[in-house]
């Protein structure tokens, strides 16, 4: 590993060890993870606060879902010219900043406004710590440390997001989204001291626009925007279906949202290792697996104890995210953060479709555990479109040395940096196996 005379003299500080950046990281999601998702669990309360119906507070989520997927590819090719650590800080601030105008918002309109803003950042930064995390680990382990990142976010459904509903019950919602404005600030803090220091991005806005010609790049968004979607349809309307359906205590809440936070956990911490032996299988057998798991909803939705092990699996089914985005890596060419960042504003289009289209079977008539059936439909039109891209795939083998070539590319503005995690010994040892 190359180093400049700073970083080998006597005097300077050893590099940060790769764990240590792996949390830094994690801990955006954390913060992002807790507000996308507590924010839906929140749902029944801001809406009689605010004085409207619960399918209308959807619209708050869908805003939210808005800013991720205009925000990613616009910040993602605007920044293309920026260190990626600088980018990191800014799209914190500016994530702390939404979620401060959402506690503090005087009315409906300006929490959409607001939960809009805080969408912005949401892609970009996943997108680019992603691409950090996996430029400092061999290519065979990029999904494993990527998913590693996410735990960031799934975390947050067992502890943030519980947390948050329950300081939502006993201090008012807006204290929630308070809470997460302090997280985010954490995490500027954080990355701060211990994100790699890089250089100044070498790509370009046109170069990141290479991205959109791709078929399997749109390819693999459309299945995650598409096949995500039957998880938010659930989760969104979850709170409710347990008051109303359940007929369970709002104490017992939090504790169902930390069972699919726990699903989720653990989904990214299994199943990123198959993928990094079979990437596409994976991403099929969990969007197969998701269906039968939303299919189930309504069937033990009346059964505490059954509807503990059916979120538990739909948690599980998060793991999908991960595997979608070291595809993207894969397939994206010059184009890695703005692909990268894609991945997330796909994510979200499921965010606003699944509740969205969720709420109409609400309106209908059809019952509050009609987002199961809803979003078995969304899992498999997802997996319709999985078998084009795996077709695709099939078709054109040479990928992975595209992959491996976008990676040295990734790899090398780091190497060149003084105050980067592990060098090459430090890897040997594999500190994150």
């Amino acid at each position: 590993m190359t180093t400049s005379p700073q970083a080998t003299s006597p005097r300077s500080s050893a590099p940060p060890h790769l764990a240590i950046v792996l949390f830094s990281l994690a801990m955006g999601g954390f913060a992002i993870g807790t507000t996308e998702f507590a924010s839906m669990s929140l749902l029944p309360f801001f809406a009689a606060d605010l004085h409207i119906d619960e399918p209308t507070a959807g619209h708050a989520i869908s805003a939210y879902a808005l800013g991720v997927v205009l925000g990613a590819p616009l910040i993602a090719v605007l920044g293309a010219k920026f260190a990626r650590r600088t980018q990191l800080l800014a799209l914190m601030a500016v994530f702390a900043l939404g979620n401060a105008l959402t506690a503090l918002a005087p009315s409906f309109g300006a929490m959409i406004a607001a939960r809009f803003l805080s969408g912005l950042p949401h892609g970009a930064y996943f997108g680019i710590a992603a691409l950090v995390a996996a430029s400092l680990v061999p290519q065979h382990r990029r999904s494993q440390t990527v998913g590693q990142v996410m735990l960031g976010l799934t975390v947050a459904t067992i502890i943030g997001v519980p947390l948050a509903n329950l300081i939502g019950q006993a201090l008012g919602w807006r204290a929630s989204f308070g809470l997460v404005s302090v997280l985010a600030l954490l995490t500027v803090v954080l990355c701060a001291l211990f994100a790699p220091r890089d250089q100044a991005g070498r790509s370009d806005p046109l170069r990141e626009l290479g991205a959109l010609r791709s078929r399997r790049v749109w390819n693999t968004l459309a299945i995650g925007a598409i096949g995500f979607g039957g998880m938010f349809a659930v989760y969104t309307y979850l709170a409710t279906t347990l008051i109303e359906v359940t007929k369970v205590g709002t104490g017992v809440i939090p504790f169902f949202l930390a069972i699919f936070g726990i699903g989720a956990t653990l989904g990214n911490l299994v199943v990123p290792r198959f993928a990094d032996r079979a990437l596409m299988p994976t991403a099929g057998g969990i969007l197969l697996f998701a269906a039968v798991a939303l299919l189930a909803f309504p069937l033990a939705a009346g059964n505490p104890w059954l509807l503990a092990i059916d979120i538990f699996a739909i948690g599980a089914s998060v793991a999908l995210g991960a595997i979608l985005q070291t595809r993207l890596m894969d397939v994206a060419g010059d184009a890695q953060a703005l692909a990268a960042a894609l991945n997330h504003s796909a994510f979200n289009t499921a965010n606003a479709l699944g509740p969205f289209l969720g709420g109409l079977a609400i309106r209908e008539g059809l019952g509050w555990t009609s987002t199961g059936p809803v979003g078995a439909a969304l899992a498999l039109l997802g997996f319709l479109i999985w078998i084009l891209a795996w077709r695709d795939t099939g078709a054109a083998p040479a990928a992975p040395t595209a992959s491996r070539d976008a990676a040295s590319r990734e790899t090398a503005p780091l190497k060149r940096a003084p105050p980067l995690a592990p060098d090459s010994r430090s890897r040997s040892k594999d500190p994150v196996a």
